[in-house]
């Protein structure tokens, strides 16, 4: 008796319900409704001049920089490069389809981790006594 191995197939990306195909059909209006209620408010007011550039910039090159974090990623956006600045550098970030409707600044830390060790030379008196475990 031969087993039958099931193939597992990675699960297709769908917003809403609907998969990046259809939403890369959409007009903005019907992304806009799919979306929650801050960034359909953006898309409503309309995107400044630099918003709009970047845009372009995608669709022409499909890579590109800019200092807008609060850029809402698109559907078109999938699969193109966005190097974003977080204060100092231009970070690279690839967008991908789980970020629709989020922020491009969610994805350049602005803040780094910073771990401090045990107390060092030039510590005072009071932090060099560290106990034993």
């Amino acid at each position: 008796m031969a087993l039958k191995s099931k193939v597992i197939r990675p699960k297709e990306f769908r917003y809403r319900g609907h998969t990046i195909d259809e939403l890369k059909q959409m007009s903005l209006e019907q992304i806009a409704e799919l979306l929650p209620a801050r960034e359909r408010r953006k898309i409503r007011r309309g995107f400044t001049e630099q918003e709009e550039k970047l845009l372009r910039k995608l669709r022409k090159k499909g890579e590109a920089r800019t200092h807008c974090r609060d850029m809402i990623v698109l559907p078109e956006m999938v699969g193109k490069v966005v190097y974003v600045h977080n204060g100092k550098e231009f970070v690279r970030v690839e967008i991908k389809p789980e970020m629709i409707g989020h922020r491009l600044g969610e994805f350049a830390l602005t803040r780094r981790f910073e771990k401090h060790s045990g107390p060092g030379v030039g510590a005072t008196r009071s932090s060099k006594y560290v106990p034993l475990k």
